[in-house]
């Protein structure tokens, strides 16, 4: 038995919103139940649903600007900044600029559909 899991190609999550999610690890790529891993490229004037999540979810900005709602506090993030926004905290991620961002997006435990909780 190995004592590391490698994976050669991200799992590339469908979406609607012309948001690209490659996870590397989590519920949607090899069922990793410890956290979640993903790689995303989000479109100039994007923007998701507030949600009340029931994981931390932890984003490093890789390229381009991010704006985060926390709580109601409006945080814009900037390539090289990282933010931890902690597990039941009301949270809305967007791009409201005119050019794409990426980032990568760690969640413990792993992000899943039904604990994201959106729209709310």
């Amino acid at each position: 038995m190995k004592n590391y899991i490698k994976e050669d190609d991200p799992f590339v999550v469908p979406t609607i919103d012309m948001k690209l999610i490659e996870e590397h690890f989590g519920n949607a790529s090899n069922k990793y139940d410890k956290c979640s891993i993903a790689r995303m490229e989000v479109p100039p004037r994007w923007k998701e649903p507030s949600q009340l999540p029931e994981f931390d979810e932890f984003t490093l900005m890789i390229k381009g600007k991010k704006l985060v709602i926390v709580d109601g506090e409006k945080i814009v993030l900037e390539a090289g900044q990282s933010i931890l926004v902690k597990k039941g905290a009301k949270v809305q991620y967007s791009n409201p600029y005119d050019y794409p961002a990426v980032y990568w997006s760690v969640c413990l435990p792993p992000f899943s559909l039904d604990t994201v909780h959106r729209g709310t």
